[in-house]
């Protein structure tokens, strides 16, 4: 049998971060998290599709235009930073906060097997995207999360075996974790959040 992982071009696994982190991969590897959002199979999730997906492009323009110094996440940062156009940093910025939401929601639903999707990401959206929405966007979110389906379903849509699904998950799940804490780094270091 097949899971939603084998579906994947490219895991977060896969995803190259030396010298730094692959865009291309990385973009590749975000572009199959979002496809995931289509098996939470409600229309609230298009929002936060279009948002993630909208941020992806950001990425994929500034590959496209400068792929040389924009190979690496960190290298396109620091071009985009020496060039005072910072519009896919601003990009990246808020696609690792859609990605962090994502991670510790499903990371979430992973530890608490008895706990259904709604609450993990609610209790996912508290710890990362509700600080940075405003009162206007903060509800959108709100009845997203009331939206996901049952822990069941959503699990079975993922495949099976469910213990390679759980394996294969993890896996991924722990990549991911991995990129977005070097990347947290890298703003905080290098300053990148300032005039974002």
């Amino acid at each position: 049998m097949t899971t939603y992982f084998d579906t994947l071009t490219t895991s977060f696994a896969d995803v190259p971060l030396e010298p730094g982190v692959d865009t291309a991969k990385f973009i590749d590897a975000s572009k199959g998290l979002v496809r995931m959002f289509d098996l939470l199979g409600s229309a609230a999730f298009v929002v936060v599709q279009k948002d993630l997906n909208g941020n992806i492009a950001k990425l994929e323009a500034r590959l496209a235009a400068d792929p040389e110094k924009s190979a690496t996440l960190e290298g396109l940062l620091a071009a985009e930073a020496a060039e005072g156009n910072r519009t896919a940093s601003q990009g990246l910025m808020w696609l690792l906060r859609g990605l962090e939401f994502t991670l510790i929601g499903l990371q979430r639903s992973l530890e608490n097997p008895t706990e259904e999707l709604s609450i993990s990401f609610n209790k996912a959206y508290e710890d990362t995207l509700k600080k940075f929405h405003s009162w206007v966007v903060r509800p959108v979110f709100t009845l997203a999360m009331k939206s996901c389906p049952y822990r069941k379903d959503f699990y079975e849509k993922l495949g099976s075996p469910q213990e390679r699904v759980l394996s294969e998950g993890k896996k991924w799940l722990d990549s991911l974790e991995v990129i977005v804490a070097k990347m947290k780094v890298v703003y905080t270091e290098k300053n990148y959040y300032s005039g974002l």
